[in-house]
């Protein structure tokens, strides 16, 4: 048994590049009070952060093994240095704005690495999960902190900036580019490309959703729930306590269920959470569906990602399907208040949660079909092995031992084998050799 090592370095850079997403409802929101923004130029802003760091995991999946872990995450938290601090220090309107795109493009750097690297790991799954808890204690403590240091644009971004900084000196611990990758290899196409292609599609939906309710969160609490502002951010810091419980439970529980069950059900779940959260029209509803939203969604989200992972260790389908991610999470915003000004903020929790329903299927079918089971040793027919498939469930074969069920066959050669030299008596009792086919 090999003792299970924390990739720590992987984990601080997922933590500095999943930040800014986390922290985009107090971001966006300070944006429209610190500076002369509307509420949609302030989203629009977010948007274009979340943008850039989609366009950096496209850009950078397939580059990771030829530029190097250590330089790129270097670059991109660098980028993420320079263009947060940027904005945090400017009251420009235009600067704050590239400052946010070029911190996002940072962001979505660091992200791409850090995915790629944890797709190389022996368990995936643990690596991710210990991303989600330690980005989401983050998060809940910058909620906590920064209403009391005061107002002003400039907080939430120096977080995500100083944040960067402290995570630099663990990037010495990465690999460099990887020499012997050949030009071939590096543009050989990605395994499982339709399962890949199905989860990044969904995905996009699955984030639209989840974070179409968390951009217009605090207007559910202050406009229909009757909440105070502080006692919003009470409630936003305890939802981010209860993802803390939740990711927990995601690495207690492994992969004890498979990933089909946690990403389905899940999904159901969080559909009616969406749905309560929307609906509610006081304090206590609001909270439960807070609470009980960001308690399932980073253990859902835990499972994607290592399911992502798994189709592809190089990680390429890891980082293009976070990107894809990106992508749903930038439009969020913006759909949740069309949405909502549209059909109300229930109508609009309807809408997001039929959406989700929808989604869980495909998700669930990857999962199904991209987590079959090894065969036993020896086991494997010539046609078919559904019944060592069965035989191998039972017994809990180890994975990675032997191919799993699908695989293609290894082709049959036939190797020419002499017949061996047989001794011979000659006629005064020494034995001598005898050819081959000599009587």
């Amino acid at each position: 048994m090999f003792a299970r090592t924390t990739p720590w370095p992987l984990v601080a850079l997922f933590t500095a590049g999943y930040l800014a997403p986390y922290l985009l409802p107090t971001t966006v929101g300070r944006l429209d009070s610190g500076l002369p923004l509307t509420a949609t130029q302030a989203g629009a802003v977010g948007s274009a952060l979340l943008l850039s760091s989609a366009t950096a995991g496209f850009l950078l999946a397939s580059r990771v093994e030829r530029v190097g872990a250590r330089g790129l995450a270097r670059l991109g938290l660098a980028l993420a240095v320079l263009g947060y601090g940027t904005a945090a220090l400017t009251g420009s309107v235009p600067a704050v704005v590239a400052g946010a795109v070029v911190g996002g493009f940072g962001s979505g750097t660091a992200t791409t690495v850090a995915a790629t690297r944890i797709a190389a790991e022996r368990d995936p799954h643990r690596a991710s999960t210990l991303g989600l808890l330690s980005v989401s204690a983050l998060a809940a403590a910058v909620y906590l902190t920064v209403p009391h240091l005061g107002s002003g644009h400039g907080l939430p971004l120096a977080a995500i900036a100083l944040t960067a900084l402290a995570v630099w000196p663990l990037t010495g611990r990465l690999p460099g580019p990887t020499r012997d990758v050949t030009a071939g290899h590096d543009r050989a196409p990605a395994p499982h490309r339709r399962s890949g292609l199905v989860l990044a599609a969904a995905m996009v939906c699955w984030s639209l959703a989840q974070n179409s309710l968390w951009g217009v969160s605090g207007r559910i609490g202050l406009e229909q729930a009757g909440l105070g502002e502080t006692a919003l951010g009470a409630v936003l810091a305890a939802a981010l306590g209860a993802g803390l419980v939740g990711v927990l439970a995601a690495g207690a529980l492994g992969a004890r269920l498979g990933r089909a069950v946690p990403v389905g059900a899940g999904t159901v779940l969080i559909a009616g959470c969406i749905a309560l959260t929307a609906s509610a029209t006081g304090p206590a509803s609001f909270t439960a569906g807070e609470i009980a939203w960001n308690a399932l969604y980073p253990v859902v989200l835990s499972y994607l990602i290592g399911l992502a992972a798994s189709l592809d260790p190089r990680g390429r389908w890891a980082v293009l399907v976070g990107s894809a991610s990106s992508l749903g999470t930038a439009a969020g915003p913006l759909t949740g208040s069309v949405l909502s000004a549209q059909a109300g903020f229930g109508g609009m929790g309807l809408v997001l949660g039929a959406g989700l329903l929808l989604v869980a299927a495909p998700m669930t079918a990857v999962a199904l079909h991209t987590g079959g089971r090894p065969l036993l040793p020896g086991a494997v027919r010539r046609r078919g092995g559904h019944a060592a498939a069965v035989v191998a469930a039972q017994t809990g074969t180890p994975s990675g031992a032997v191919p799993e069920v699908g695989a293609h066959e290894q082709p049959v050669v036939e190797i020419a084998v002499e017949a061996p030299a047989v001794p011979d008596q000659d006629a005064y009792g020494t034995a001598g050799p005898r050819q081959p086919g000599a009587l």
